[in-house]
């Protein structure tokens, strides 16, 4: 991380706290940086998080969680949807039909059943729907491939020689 990114972050962390979020655990001024040669920014939590902090709004691409809370399942997927991003979201339950219903109706690329960060196996690009996706196609994984491969289908039909000509298999009007 560069120092700008670490400021950029940061600077997302004093919004969300200016604004009325609770800030439950603070990566501001992390523990880990053991050598004081690089910049980082620690885990960092938000809960009563509403939909119109940056926070919220923004893709923030640092260790910044967001807690928001909902009444109903409904709600929570309604506002999944309502979003202009749609990178990767999350859902913890024991319910195999809750589990189900949820993936077949979010709209992002990532969903984790039981995971806390769906991140994608090598297969499989990291990358979104609506805004989180630039450009036609994801990075990595096999859109990847395709993207800087270029693709041939032949069909071909081979008769036996003894056939004693070439059928196309049509239909014949005697």
């Amino acid at each position: 991380m560069t120092a700008a990114s670490r400021d950029r972050v940061a600077g997302f962390v004093d919004a969300g706290e200016a604004a009325g979020a609770t800030l439950v655990v603070d990566g501001r001024n992390p523990e880990t940086d053991a050598d004081g040669e690089g910049f980082f920014v620690g885990p960092t939590l938000f809960d009563h998080v509403t939909t119109d902090m940056s926070i919220y709004t923004e893709e923030i691409f640092g260790p910044v969680l967001a807690v928001i809370r909902v009444a109903t399942y409904e709600e929570a997927v309604a506002l999944i949807n309502a979003n202009p991003y749609g990178n990767g979201t999350a859902i913890f339950t024991n319910d195999g039909g809750a589990a189900r219903r949820f993936q077949n109706e979010v709209e992002v690329g990532m969903i984790g059943i039981n995971v806390p960060v769906p991140v994608p196996m090598a297969y499989y690009s990291f990358g979104g729907w609506k805004n989180s996706l630039f450009g036609d196609s994801h990075a990595h994984g096999t859109e990847g491939v395709h993207f800087f491969t270029r693709g041939k289908v032949v069909t071909s039909r081979w008769l036996d020689p003894s056939h004693g000509g070439i059928n196309l298999g049509f239909p014949l009007n005697a």
